[in-house]
């Protein structure tokens, strides 16, 4: 079966484009953050799944038109399956042909690993949320092209065809009122002060006794909410956009996510991932925001930090590439974003021919730069000391193509919306020479885009923000 493209008008604001398909279960959209940054490139916009899988637990639901299936088998294999065959990529370049696109949460780790169950699970969301999506639309932003892209010889698609077409040939103007969208009471975390405080110093004590290298500690942050949470995407994208970001509409649950870190992309048997350790607070103030820049590229601490993550990652993704391709062609590299200076690495490799991006991202999941090392006690120790279970979290928003290519973030800097609330996660890699109130901190700097669009959608009478809780 071949891809067929078709080129559209091209217009610069693709959250334009998806307006009209923001209110429709499974419709989603991988936003690069143009034009508000031009740190991405493509913009992918997707609806109408032809196939959907949603795991909880042990069990995924398999949805192909009038069929259900419930199965036991491992989701990543579900996936491999329900693409079928490696198809022909899409023409041009464009980096998706059409395939899956959805969410992996943190806690799908429990199906690769045993993990201990002591977290509460206050999420109540699905482990794993995904589309098979046999068309989608690709804006490319540095070339200012657009194009519809599907599988041939399709004859519901075919009949559909002209309609996509007209549909995103054209725009609506954006708007919106604070009023669509509210927070309706204060936000809390599932860690105050003290209690972070009693969490570092039981990771500093499994340091000392040599249990771990790195734990990452996180804080949840949880809040009522009412209304259409596109409104406070848009948002979001404006004041804090990242080159891995998305809106996902699932009829469960809302993802919106503004994420700076690259989990794993695979391009043509190409591999690479980009692992971010080491922040600081952007500074409105150029020279002082300078000196930030400085002071964490000259960090002992944060490099030793990222150091521990590459190895991690260099490991994890070798169970996959030829022996002797993985390398780190840039160590260190400073990234800077609306509200922090990231300190991020590139790993890069080339996959074994006999293995599948999906094989790829099993051997590699969750990321490394969001447990700590080792991994998997990194994992255990986070489970014990962090009150609620992380869900998304720390997992990923990827696409994995028919023609076998992937990319996809860490979900960090991620609201997710269901049941009318708000949860929102920070964190931060702990190490033998952390100190506890500069972690803390750390943790409310990469919070700060999210507590901000909170703030802004707040009930003028609810607190805007209460530790505890």
């Amino acid at each position: 079966m071949t891809t067929r493209a078709q080129e559209l008008p091209y217009f610069e604001d693709s959250a334009a484009l998806f307006l009209p398909w923001s209110d429709r279960p499974w419709s989603v959209f991988l936003d690069s953050g143009f034009p508000h940054s031009r740190q991405g490139r493509y913009d992918i916009i997707a609806a109408d799944p032809i196939k959907t899988l949603i795991t909880r637990g042990l069990i995924t639901e398999l949805r192909e038109a009038a069929s259900v299936q419930l199965l036991p088998d491992d989701p990543f294999t579900l996936i491999h399956n329900a693409l079928g065959d490696r198809r022909p990529g899409a023409p041009s370049g464009l980096p998706f042909c059409g395939g899956a696109i959805g969410y992996f949460g943190y806690d799908l780790a429990r199906r690769l690993e045993k993990i201990p169950d002591i977290a509460a699970n206050a999420e109540d969301t699905p482990d794993m949320v995904v589309g098979i999506y046999d068309w989608a639309v690709i804006v490319d932003h540095l070339d200012r092209r657009t194009y519809l892209v599907g599988q041939g010889n399709n004859p519901s698609l075919d009949k559909r065809w002209p309609h996509l077409v007209k549909s995103f040939s054209q725009i609506q103007t954006l708007g919106w009122r604070l009023g669509d969208f509210q927070i309706l009471d204060e936000v809390r975390t599932n860690l105050n002060r003290s209690a972070y405080a009693r969490a570092f110093e039981k990771i500093q004590r499994y340091i000392q006794e040599g249990d771990c290298y790195q734990v990452n500690l996180a804080l949840r942050f949880s809040a009522h909410a009412s209304g259409n949470p596109w409104v406070a995407y848009q948002y979001l994208r404006t004041y804090n956009p990242a080159p891995f970001s998305a809106y996902l509409n699932y009829p469960e649950v809302q993802i919106l996510s503004s994420s700076p870190e690259r989990f794993l992309k695979v391009a043509d048997g190409k591999v690479e991932t980009k692992p971010i350790k080491g922040t600081r607070p952007r500074i409105q103030d150029v020279v002082a925001d300078a000196r930030q820049v400085l002071e964490l590229q000259d960090s002992l601490k944060d490099r030793a930090e990222n150091l521990m993550i590459v190895d991690l990652l260099r490991n994890d993704i070798g169970k996959n590439c030829l022996p002797g391709s993985v390398h780190v062609p840039k160590l260190f590299e400073i990234e800077s974003y609306a509200t922090v200076h990231h300190m991020v690495s590139t790993v890069r490799g080339t996959l074994l021919p006999e293995h599948s991006a999906l094989d790829l991202m099993r051997g590699c999941f969750p990321g490394g730069s969001i447990t700590g090392a080792p991994k998997i006690r990194a994992m255990e120790i986070i489970e014990e000391l962090e009150p609620n279970r992380r869900g998304l979290y720390c997992g990923s928003i990827s696409y994995i193509g028919y023609d076998g290519n992937m990319d996809g973030n860490i979900a960090i800097r991620t609201l997710v919306h269901s049941k009318n609330r708000v949860r929102f996660w920070a964190g931060g890699g702990i190490v033998a020479d952390s100190d506890v109130e500069l972690e803390y901190q750390e943790c409310h700097y990469k919070a700060a885009a999210l507590l901000h669009l909170i703030n802004e959608f707040r009930q003028r009478d609810a607190s805007p923000y209460a530790l505890g809780g």
